[in-house]
């Protein structure tokens, strides 16, 4: 049984997510314990105990200790994971986005194709959007040999949710193949995803591509936008992702949900001097995607390497946990990771 420390390096709940991935792609029984230890509210979440019976749910497994509040669970995979069409809904603004990435592992790994249709938040504080999700995270990741989908259908936001994402995914017929993003590259291409839902009135997405195109300019570059006016969401609500591909093949993004009082100038201020910050230290990736990649990475078959701006917490941890459960090596040079991947295939 593999046993994890849930108050570890980041002490979070994609200590949770990740070690129930894992659990599902191997066939070893989890122990998670002092699950989100350091946290104002510790103990199982909403959105963390989704990820939890959705994975039981795809191996046919049993599970023990999921409620919410709970700090320590031991979750026994029944058999490989299944693919099929499956829906969850979180029941709150919980991120949908944190309960993919739970999801993508085991079905790529699955019998079957799977099409996952997730209800809940897709765009907050503190959780990847669906957008990075959908034009960063998945174009390395198809890179890499997965096939996988998003579709957002209904923006969700803090604090009613309701939002509704389709992923699909396709089982791997060979192990994924490594990165190797070593050179940044010379040539940034930047793009722009502007989404305001009931606020087309107060121009809230086109007043923050704006405000980011005059900062982009300002610094002697320009980007191609999508301008998203919704009204099918629960409630206002805003979101803004630049994003930069290079001559390289890189690919790095920055962005930020709307809140009360934030306004659309501050998101684009934000939004755009994190993605120049990453793009000049120079790293080959950005600070959310240098956590990202790690457990495709350690799946991947040879040594993947990258670049990362900064070294964070869930760095670490996501390290830690792919060494602990899948025997995954890396070393550090600088600030160049490299991970050994372990070449895994469905029943290998």
């Amino acid at each position: 049984m593999i046993s994890i420390d849930g108050s570890k390096h980041s002490g979070s709940g994609t200590i949770l997510r990740y070690s129930a991935a894992l659990a599902c792609v191997t066939g070893e029984p989890l122990h998670v314990y002092n699950i989100r230890e350091k946290r104002p509210r510790p103990g199982l979440r909403p959105q963390h105990l989704k990820a939890l019976e959705a994975c039981c749910h795809m191996t046919s497994g049993e599970l023990e200790g999921a409620e919410t509040g709970s700090r320590e669970i031991f979750f026994r995979p029944g058999s490989g994971p299944r693919g099929g069409t499956f829906h969850w809904d979180i029941g709150t603004a919980g991120s949908t986005t944190m309960l993919a990435f739970a999801l993508i592992p085991p079905a790529l790994f699955a019998d079957a194709p799977s099409t996952f249709s997730l209800k809940g938040g897709l765009f907050q504080d503190f959780a990847p959007s669906a957008h990075h999700m959908g034009k960063v995270l998945l174009p390395l990741l198809h890179a890499m040999g997965g096939e996988v989908q998003v579709e957002v259908l209904k923006p969700g936001y803090v604090p009613l949710g309701g939002g509704h994402l389709k992923l699909r995914v396709s089982p791997l017929r060979e192990p994924l193949q490594p990165l190797n993003l070593v050179d940044q590259g010379k040539e940034w291409r930047f793009r722009g995803i502007s989404l305001a839902s009931h606020l087309k009135g107060e121009k809230v997405s086109r007043r923050m591509a704006a405000a980011a195109d005059r900062i982009l300019e300002k610094e002697g570059f320009g980007a191609q936008w999508e301008i998203h006016d919704d009204s099918s969401a629960s409630q206002k609500g805003a979101a803004l992702l630049v994003y930069v591909h290079t001559d390289t093949g890189c690919l790095l993004g920055a962005d930020q949900a709307g809140k009360p009082g934030r306004q659309s100038e501050k998101i684009a201020r934000f939004v755009v001097r994190s993605l120049l910050e990453d793009l000049r230290s120079p790293a080959t990736v950005d600070r959310h995607l240098a956590d990202q990649i790690i457990i495709f990475a350690a799946l991947a078959e040879g040594k993947t390497q990258y670049i990362l701006p900064c070294i964070t917490d869930h760095v670490e941890s996501n390290l830690w946990l792919v060494k602990k459960i899948l025997g995954a090596d890396f070393h550090w040079k600088g600030n160049l990771l490299s991970i050994n991947g372990i070449g895994l295939l469905r029943n290998s």
